[in-house]
């Protein structure tokens, strides 16, 4: 069965790490007959939320940027990835905001499989427990029936591209490759 599958890829540099690992993860999963689409945050127009409240009865937000539409292709889809690089030992601030503005839908994005992946200079993956530990706050808290499947740890990758030089590059693809 042909899964679809959302990359939402936090990075401020296109071809930059994590960005990097969002591709190779593609790369796997259309191998393996699925659908994949990778939305760059940082293309968009995404506001911060305002914390109003009218979402909490409308399900809309009274913001209009392209957040709707990044909603809407969440709760459509079966898999997803959240990628970030780790700035001081933390998703970066696209991510988070794009995590916050998920209120209006959040209860439509249930019983989806859920991949993270993270860039990062340091070489430890122990030191990105909080960024995991914040996905997993958004996932395993706020959302119903969500499944952790798979941690994609780029460590020890500063400069662009490095990541292709880790054991990193091989797994995101073949957690791509194994999505069934």
């Amino acid at each position: 069965m042909t899964k679809k599958i959302l990359v939402l890829s936090a990075s401020a540099r296109k071809g930059g790490n994590s960005d990097l690992l969002c591709d190779q993860f593609i790369k796997g999963a259309a191998e393996s007959g699925n659908q994949a689409e990778k939305i760059f945050i940082n293309d968009l127009k995404i506001n911060y939320c305002l914390g109003c409240g009218v979402c909490n009865t409308t399900h809309k937000c009274i913001q209009q940027d392209d957040m709707a539409a990044i909603l809407d292709k969440m709760v459509a889809a079966d898999v997803i990835v959240l990628a970030t690089p780790v700035y001081f030992y933390s998703m970066n601030g696209q991510m988070k905001t794009l995590i916050d503005r998920s209120v209006p839908r959040y209860q439509e994005i249930s019983r989806k499989d859920f991949y993270f992946i993270v860039a990062a200079a340091d070489e430890s993956t122990g030191n990105m427990r909080r960024t995991i530990e914040g996905f997993r706050g958004f996932t395993e808290d706020c959302l119903d029936d969500a499944r952790e499947k798979g941690i994609v740890y780029g460590v020890g990758a500063w400069q662009k591209g490095e990541v292709k030089n880790t054991p990193a590059w091989q797994q995101a693809y073949e957690l791509g490759k194994n999505i069934k």
